[in-house]
């Protein structure tokens, strides 16, 4: 289950489970109650859950930080150290092409800056609607548009477009286009460049 499904179920936000999950906050005795019914277990299962695995806590229990790590290592460590810490160990890991489905698995634990920089160097090329979908509510109105101009150059499936138009004005963007001659109606219901 995601963060969004279970924050729908118990009618909070996806950051606030995030929150719940790194132990930056603790729900509400009602909250706490629907989220262990949710998952099928007791209050008391759910409250003393999160024991980390040996090599991870030898990693979280280390007073200085390892120069090197891999990438799953800091996936399955991530909802257990705070967010300034998970910048400090992906700080190597931002001029490395990473795969877009390890930064949406880090995606909810990082502040925004970190993605955008993350995404930098991320091969574009791999993106899915369905990977974006997931992607999307973490990037920035530049990374946005820099999505959305290489869709418009052929750079990048137009099935992007779709999950793109939901969370920006992109008939806007391709109207101004139009209108300065950039882009023109192709056959398929699509535009290319003129």
């Amino acid at each position: 289950m995601t963060q969004f499904e279970l924050a729908d179920i118990v009618n909070v936000t996806r950051q606030t489970i995030s929150k719940y999950e790194r132990g930056e906050s603790f729900p509400e005795i009602n909250i706490l109650l629907k989220i262990a019914g949710t998952l099928g277990v007791s209050a008391e299962t759910l409250i003393n859950a999160g024991e980390a695995e040996q090599n991870e806590s030898e990693i979280l229990l280390q007073k200085s930080l390892p120069e090197t790590l891999e990438i799953n290592e800091v996936i399955n460590i991530a909802p257990l150290v705070k967010p300034s810490v998970l910048d400090k160990l992906i700080e190597p890991l931002k001029n490395q092409k990473i795969e877009i489905s390890h930064i949406i698995a880090l995606s909810e634990y990082l502040n925004a800056e970190s993605v955008d920089a993350l995404m930098e160097e991320t091969d574009l090329n791999k993106i899915t609607p369905e990977l974006l979908k997931y992607l999307i509510p973490y990037l920035n109105e530049e990374y946005k548009a820099t999505i959305f101009g290489q869709i418009i150059d052929g750079k990048l499936n137009w099935s992007l477009m779709e999950v793109l138009s939901r969370y920006m004005d992109v008939s806007a963007l391709l109207e101004n286009m139009f209108l300065e001659g950039y882009v023109i109606p192709d056959d398929n219901g699509g535009f290319v460049n003129d």
